[in-house]
């Protein structure tokens, strides 16, 4: 007899059905489809440059070196005239050869009309293919002492004697210094403008586009600096810059115009490092006119090694040099992103093996047709290589991200619930894997075969069903598990501790009562406010209030519990003096419903103040206060959370107790470990030991000084709980911020005494697992509790060659509900596999690679040298971009950088990991803060890690206060800041609002009520709130930023030129670094382009 079926119609909408739903799979890029390999690659450069030696920029500093003190030294100067660059291809210099067509004529999804060179003829339709490139000698270096950048504010005049047409007519305004006439038809762009490209937009009081500093404005055809140029008219083939005169208008050095800059010296941003610009137009502004267009198949050449970036001279031809890199035409994440909404954004359906999902960053709905879906677990490649040779060779992780309780979207199915009753859940007799889409059913129904191991099993007498002509089973359509790619099982007795199902779990709230908390107003308005925060409580499916229960307790160097049960009319404390050895003193009305318990609840909140409103107690314990709330819970014999709030080192003669450490000079040396990891086991034993009771623990801390969070966050590390942090802790100032993380956190889907398997096919299986949990063995990850904005990540190793089948992956995760079920929740996943290199590169997941490299890289920096761990990361994005350009590029020369099209933000987001404060904070960072950000990115989930190592910046100077949206990001650098502008910069984190010294009048006065920006008070941490509709959009921006995240972020506004504004520039990560010279995202391509020709050499 079968059980009791889930009616889900024949077949339930949205789930697979014959013949329905089977869409081909979707372009892994936006590059054209059906091109060979190598027309569907992103690269960068040009022709080598002969006659060069030594290192690129020998002065620059590598990251986390400190800078060379050693000034450059200067070269012989160029001899021979240098009026007139030579064109010449090889020796004998002949007619001027024509620009090479690109990709042979093909079209190219990142491809405009480059401007032609001056002094070219026109381009014919027989262009030379790249094999014939000119190729330019290198000219001599420049004077000594030379700078790049002209000063803020300064241009050069346009060149004389210019042909007015040396440019197609309708690029020729953005470099003539003439009157702008009629803009002539541009031709359009395959790709409409970024978003943060502000094209239909117009800061104050300017005329047609945005000029950069001094320039004069783009008439409204010309293509936007930072987007790749579009496809040129038909007939026409794309041109390229390499080695070519430069163009007019473009900036030269302010001292002796018309030199390049010293060997080694890269570009420098303008302005000094800590200074923003004087000129009006500018916060920084771009670098010299966008004329170096970005080129598919052959774009921008980093320059060679000795030699030195290009500037164009004012008034005579230039020494024949390599062009400076335009940071506009290198790959950024803002395009990316805003290509694959364009592309991927709509309906992702999950029914064949290997689909490579959208973005993390895409709004898209997923359909579950068989396989889980990208929120919940993602790959870092959806094509797996057939050996261990081929995957070392590629160099490419293969890591999974998971995040089994993952909040799905809107219009997306919830994980349905299948109950098999005292059967449990079928599975294989062999592996254990249980019941899925993967399972092949033979003999007629009466067995099934696994596609984990290959072994065949009985099927029970219960679930029992006959196939049809196609082999599947008739019931197939009605059951979840044959179907889907995420469902849950309801748990037998047998899944349970002791064989005893589960009561629902609790919450316990341990509040540290000492003379910093009852100062700082913290204990006052948890207690004003916990009625209102325990209303949050997560409630179950199906469910119509919360099944969990509470309660507190209190300390300082004693402990103290509450017994409040419904029948009392008043609370009851007791104390726990001898904190040596703690114990439970109550047995009943400790843990209550909230709900029944309502009146004694209140009367305890508003005793709390009262009692420990004298108190004079600055020494605390702490580990005796978990301790306790470990022992109530497991008297209780019921899984939960303990939320701890704690204000300061534990010096307390106690068990927990330990000394100050604050050696912050260590930080960023090789002795840095021994102040980031625990100076004592302790809080590891208690933390193992919460894990065996299924207790977490979260820690808010509310530190004035030091508190050692290396050591206590190890709880919060081992049971898969959280660290909240609030520095100089003020409740009338920070008091929102908390009770809003408070609620986001209790009210979010969650579960407790958790244990996750990750099961492979033969040939793979997991190997190293990093994030919040304990493992007692090898394969099982113990957790005692999850929730949807944590992450767990994988690595998977061969340990066999792959046959030619798919690669199938399933998580199976046991844990305890909020009402107290037990439940298994599955995921699925199908994966290709490939034996050409070119296939694994089309396949690639960057943002699940960086979260891995992150998560494995502080696994590893708590045990080694932080050197070699950065080293490390570079050298492993350098093996794997040279992998692909030595197997799968077409030949080019090797001054050309080449980026597979889904990993070609692997350099600029491999900058950002080691420019990230959980890698690199260095002496100007606390010990506490460091801390924090390690254990922040350990549990951090996808969505959380995209934004935190390149954070959003977004203009809000010029929004349209109709709009609902929060306005489109744009790159985060100080080149897209202008003076007259404002901007929102966040990570997640931390949250800035830039106010430029030139803000229109009309903003200050309508959001601040000030009169410029001089007057607004920068001290404040919220916006005032003012009933005009710009007031209102701008703070109705903030709001959804701060609902989009998991924790609320402190608003600190940020004048142009005050001191803050360098702890903002630390976050524009594409900039070089302010404190510690880390490299900037151009400087740190060329030392890339450098490390790759060293592994090809």
């Amino acid at each position: 007899m079968n059980p009791q079926l889930t009616p889900y119609g024949q077949p339930p909408q949205g789930w697979p059905q014959p013949g329905v739903g089977q869409m081909p799979p979707p372009p892994v890029n936006g590059a054209p489809q059906n091109l060979p390999n190598q027309f569907q690659n992103m690269s960068i450069g040009g022709p080598p440059k002969p006659n060069v030696n030594g290192p690129p920029f020998p002065n620059q500093p590598m990251v986390g070196r400190p800078p060379s003190a050693a000034a450059p030294v200067p070269g012989p100067f160029p001899t021979g005239p240098q009026s007139h660059p030579p064109l010449q291809n090889g020796p004998s210099a002949g007619p001027p050869v024509r620009p090479p067509m690109q990709n042979f004529g093909l079209p190219n999804g990142h491809q405009q009309p480059s401007p032609s060179q001056p002094g070219m003829p026109p381009m014919g339709p027989g262009a030379v293919p790249p094999q014939q490139q000119a190729t330019i000698p290198p000219a001599g270096p420049p004077r000594p002492g030379q700078p790049m950048m002209p000063p803020m504010g300064q241009t050069m005049p346009p060149m004389p004697g210019m042909p007015p047409n040396a440019y197609p007519p309708q690029q020729a305004q953005q470099y003539q210094q003439q009157p702008p006439q009629p803009p002539q038809q541009a031709p359009i762009s395959q790709y409409p403008p970024q978003p943060g490209q502000q094209q239909p937009q117009q800061y104050p009081g300017q005329p047609g586009y945005p000029a950069t500093g001094g320039m004069p404005p783009m008439a409204p055809n010309v293509a936007a600096p930072n987007q790749y140029p579009p496809v040129g008219p038909p007939g026409m083939p794309p041109t390229m810059n390499t080695g070519m005169p430069p163009m007019p208008n473009t900036a030269a050095g302010p001292n002796v115009p018309g030199y390049p800059p010293q060997p080694g010296q890269m570009p420098q941003m303008p302005g000094g490092p800590h200074m923003p610009p004087p000129h009006p137009r500018g916060y920084n502004q771009p670098p010299a006119p966008q004329g170096f267009q970005q080129m598919p198949g052959q774009q921008y050449q980093p320059p060679a090694p000795g030699g030195t970036p290009h500037y164009p001279t004012g008034g005579m031809a230039p020494p024949p040099q390599q062009k400076r890199l335009d940071p506009d035409s290198m790959p950024n994440p803002i395009q990316v992103m805003s290509e694959n909404q364009r592309s991927n954004g709509g309906v992702f359906a999950t029914n064949q093996a290997g689909l490579v999902p959208p973005l993390v960053t895409t709004k898209f709905v997923t359909q579950d047709q068989g396989n889980s879906g990208p929120r919940f677990i993602r790959s870092s490649m959806y094509s797996v290589p057939a050996n261990t040779d081929m995957m070392k060779q590629s160099a490419v992780p293969f890591s999974l991200i998971v995040s089994p309780f993952a909040r799905t979207a809107e219009n997306e199915l919830a994980p349905p619930i299948v109950n098999f009753g005292e059967l449990g859940p079928i599975r294989c007799i062999r592996c254990k894997a249980y019941m899925c889409p993967f399972m092949q059913f033979i003999d007629g129904g009466r067995r099934f075969q696994c596609l984990f191991c290959k072994a065949t099993t009985d099927v029970p007498a219960e679930y029992f069903q006959h196939l049809d002509h196609t082999g599947q089973r008739m019931d197939k359509y009605e059951r979840p598990e044959l179907v889907l790619g995420t469902y849950e099982f309801v748990a037998t007795k047998d899944y349970c501790r002791n064989n005893t199902p589960p009561k629902p779990p609790a919450m316990v709230f341990v509040i540290d009562v000492s003379y910093n908390n009852v100062k700082s107003g913290l204990v006052q308005l948890l207690c004003s406010e916990m009625k209102n925060i325990i209303r949050n409580l997560p409630v179950d499916e199906g469910q119509e209030k919360t099944a969990m229960k509470v309660g507190f307790i209190t300390y300082n160097n004693s402990v103290h519990f509450y017994n409040i049960k419904s029948s009392l009319a008043q609370p009851q404390m007791m104390v726990v003096g001898d904190v040596q050895e703690m114990f439970m003193p109550l047995l009943d009305g400790f843990l209550v419903d909230p709900e029944e318990s309502s009146a004694v609840i209140d009367s305890l909140m508003d005793q709390i103040p009262k009692m420990f409103g004298e108190t004079r107690e600055t020494e605390t314990i702490l580990l005796p206060a978990l301790q306790a709330g470990l022992e109530a819970l497991k008297a209780s014999e019921c899984a939960g959370k303990l939320y701890v709030f704690h204000s300061s080192l534990p010096t307390s003669e106690a068990p927990g107790k330990l000394k100050s450490r604050d050696d912050r000079k260590l930080l960023g040396t090789d002795k840095e470990k021994t102040v980031l990891t625990p100076q004592s086991t302790v809080y590891n034993m208690l933390g193992q030991e919460c894990v065996g009771s299924g207790v977490s623990v979260d820690l808010f801390i509310f530190n004035n000084s030091y508190i050692d969070l290396a050591t206590i966050g190890q709880v919060a590390r081992l049971t898969g709980g959280e660290i909240y942090k609030y520095t100089y802790f003020q409740a009338d100032i920070d008091g929102h911020r908390l009770v809003n993380d408070l609620i986001k956190n209790i009210s979010r889907p969650i579960a407790f005494d958790t244990v996750m398997r990750v099961r492979t096919s033969t040939g793979i299986r997991p190997t190293d697992f990093f994030g919040h949990f304990f493992m007692s063995n090898t394969t099982d990850m113990e957790i005692a509790s999850i929730d949807c904005d944590k992450a767990v990540a994988i690595e998977v190793k061969h340990d066999d060659k792959l046959s030619d089948e798919n690669v199938f992956i399933q998580v199976a995760l046991l844990y305890t509900s909020c009402s107290g079920q037990r439940r298994l929740r599955i995921l699925n996943l199908s994966l290709k596999t490939c034996t050409q290199l070119a296939d694994l590169f089309r396949s690639c997941d960057l943002d699940t690679t960086i979260l891995f490299f992150a998560k494995q890289g502080l696994f590893k920096l708590l045990e080694n040298n932080p050197k070699a761990i950065k080293d490390s990361l570079i050298n492993r994005a350098a093996q794997i971009l040279a992998c692909y350009r030595k197997n799968c590029a077409s030949p080019t020369s090797a001054g050309q950088l080449i980026l597979p099209e889904c990993m070609k933000l692997l350099p600029l987001y491999i900058s950002c990991l080691l420019k990230n404060d959980a890698f690199s904070g260095g002496s100007d960072l606390t010990l506490d803060d460091r801390s924090y950000s390690i254990y922040f990115v350990m549990s951090m989930d996808l969505p959380t890690s995209v934004q935190f190592f390149y954070p959003r910046l977004m203009p809000i100077h010029d929004v349209q206060v109709d709009d609902t949206d929060v306005p489109a990001a744009i790159r985060c650098t100080a080149d897209k800041m202008m003076e007259d502008g404002a901007y929102i910069l966040e990570n997640g984190v931390h949250m800035f609002m830039w106010l430029g010294l030139g803000l229109s009048p009309e903003f200050t006065q309508s959001v601040f009520g000030a009169q410029c920006t001089q007057q607004i008070d920068t001290d404040r941490t919220g916006l005032p709130v003012f009933d005009n509709p710009l007031s209102k959009r701008v703070r109705g921006i903030v709001d959804s930023i701060q609902h989009e995240k998991h924790r609320c972020m402190r608003l600190t506004l940020v004048r142009q030129r005050d001191k803050m504004e360098n702890v903002l520039r630390h976050f524009l990560v594409e900039d070089r670094g302010i404190t510690d010279g880390s490299a900037s995202y151009v400087d740190f391509l060329c030392h890339m382009h450098k490390e790759i020709r060293t592994l090809l050499s």
